[in-house]
């Protein structure tokens, strides 16, 4: 019984660990829209691997308190990783696209 117990916790840990992996994705797209107050910024995706494609949908992210937003205007591409946390997606890393 007790090994039973031990695979099992094993196997709900590997279970955690591989789905926060997963979580965070890696996109690029342009920045939209910038708020510097509420500490949010907009990014339409781009789609890649789609001849004649326009860029897909605009989405909101959450941006971390301490993650300055001044090098970043609307226009700028950009490439970035976000996680899904406290009901909406957060920036976890942003760069601009040379």
């Amino acid at each position: 019984m007790k090994a039973a117990k031990i695979v099992m916790t094993s196997l709900a840990a590997a279970s955690l660990v591989t789905t926060a992996a997963l979580a965070q994705q890696s996109m690029s797209g342009m920045v939209t829209k910038i708020d510097r107050l509420s500490g949010t910024i907009s990014i339409q995706q781009t789609q890649s691997g789609t001849v004649g494609a326009s860029g897909g949908a605009i989405q909101e992210y959450k941006v971390p308190k301490g993650q300055s937003l001044e090098a970043f205007h609307a226009g700028d591409k950009v490439s970035f990783t976000t996680t899904d946390s406290d009901g909406g997606k957060t920036i976890n890393k942003l760069d601009k696209q040379k």
